[in-house]
């Protein structure tokens, strides 16, 4: 049998010591009524409610009492034998009966609470009925309108006890819930902005450190034969490095790209296209079509990235003459297709990304297209060149609503 008491409800200090005091207050009441009055057994009645106070004065003070129901069974018992032996000598006794009614309520399980109720009621009744000499109904209407009062203050009290835990597990719950879906959000925004780091760091820092480095060893193969040439390509590097330098200044400040200030998505794609044929051995040329509209500034940045990426690539990898930029406006689609006639590559067989070779440009601008509900497909075999092709809806997706540029 488990002892222990789970389901006691708590009580306040202030209504264990209100229920404390009425206790003694009814018991002293008793012995001062039999002391100063001319009752029968009044010395008797003083030491009986003497025991009965000093029997109830131990179950505060035992803190089994409070943990098992077999212990408040016990207490409850002895105090009850000691109020029998009260009420033998005094009808005064009978008021006791009302914390009584409390107590076993509260310590007891109900159905266990609802039989010491009725027999303390009907013991209540008999008690005061044989210190009459008689019995009238209006005997009884006291001690049952008492223990029906016990009862339903304290079956309320349960309920409201039981409603009120119910609400706060609730609302423990809702605050951890937020709490977690407020730490996942961060998580979620933490990962976010460091993949948006990681691109725009490889879209232009990274690329413009490797433009600069072919600069420079362009410029170390042309010494000591050619030194106008090698000076040619230390100045592009240096106009390579105060671009970069400028990238990276309104990157920390969250700015618009230097090559779109002031400018039109197709200007900074044909300068981007004059920038790498003066610098590199390759011919770039761009080409405009359809009926230019308004794009918001994500979609400029975007597309603007993934031209530098993709020319980038084409410089160190493809091996090409020429290759073609367009801008395609059509209708409720902005495309952006290069093309180049390097040397291409197999699609399926491209190595896995890693810190040190690279190969984090396609993953980049594919993540770009995709979050602004975009596609990057890509066209390519060995031998046969490759076709980048990035489409971006005219329309954004709800979670993102950058302003039209003008």
């Amino acid at each position: 049998m488990n002892t222990a008491a789970p389901a006691l409800t708590p009580t306040t200090r202030a209504l264990a010591w209100c229920l404390h005091l009425l206790v003694i207050g009814l018991l002293a009441l008793a012995a001062g009524r039999a002391a100063t009055g001319e009752l029968p057994h009044a010395g008797w009645t003083v030491v009986t409610a003497a025991a009965c106070g000093l029997a109830y004065a131990t179950g505060p003070v035992l803190p089994v009492v409070r943990r098992s129901r077999q212990a408040a069974a016990l207490w409850l018992t002895a105090v009850g034998v000691c109020w029998l032996a009260l009420l033998a000598f005094t009808p005064d006794a009978v008021w006791v009966a009302f914390p009584l009614y409390f107590l076993q309520l509260h310590l007891l399980s109900r159905r266990a609470g609802l039989v010491a109720v009725a027999a303390t009621a009907a013991a209540a009744i008999a008690g005061f009925a044989a210190h009459q000499h008689s019995f009238s109904p209006a005997m009884a209407i006291g001690p049952a309108l008492g223990a029906a009062v016990a009862v339903a203050v304290v079956w309320g009290y349960q309920a409201l006890y039981r409603e009120s835990e119910h609400r706060r597990r609730l609302i423990e719950e809702l605050t951890a819930t937020r709490a977690d879906l407020a730490a996942a959000q961060h998580t979620a925004g933490v990962l976010a902005e460091r993949d948006r780091l990681a691109r725009e760091i490889h879209d232009t820092l990274a690329q413009g450190l490797s433009s600069i480095q072919l600069l420079l060893r362009a410029a170390e193969r042309a010494l000591p034969q050619a030194p106008r040439n090698a000076a040619r390509y230390v100045d592009q590097a240096r106009h390579a490095a105060v671009d970069n330098l400028a990238e990276a200044r309104r990157f920390v400040a969250a700015l618009t790209p230097p090559a779109l200030e002031g400018t039109t998505l197709a200007d900074a794609l044909e300068r981007l296209c004059a920038t790498t044929c003066a610098r590199h051995r390759l011919t770039a040329r761009f080409h405009l079509t359809g009926d230019p509209a308004p794009l918001a500034t994500a979609h400029d940045v975007t597309l603007l990235r993934i031209a530098q990426s993709a020319l980038a690539n084409t410089v160190r990898h493809a091996e090409a003459a020429t290759v073609d930029v367009t801008l395609n406006y059509l209708g409720d689609r902005v495309v952006l297709d290069i093309v180049d006639d390097g040397c291409g590559f197999d699609p399926v067989r491209l190595p896995a990304p890693d810190p040190e070779t690279g190969g984090f440009g396609l993953a980049a601008m594919r993540a770009r297209a995709q979050a602004l509900g975009g596609t990057l497909t890509i066209e390519t075999a060995p031998g046969h060149g490759t076709a980048l092709a990035a489409q971006l809806p005219l329309t954004l997706p709800a979670d993102t609503k950058p302003k039209a540029r003008s």
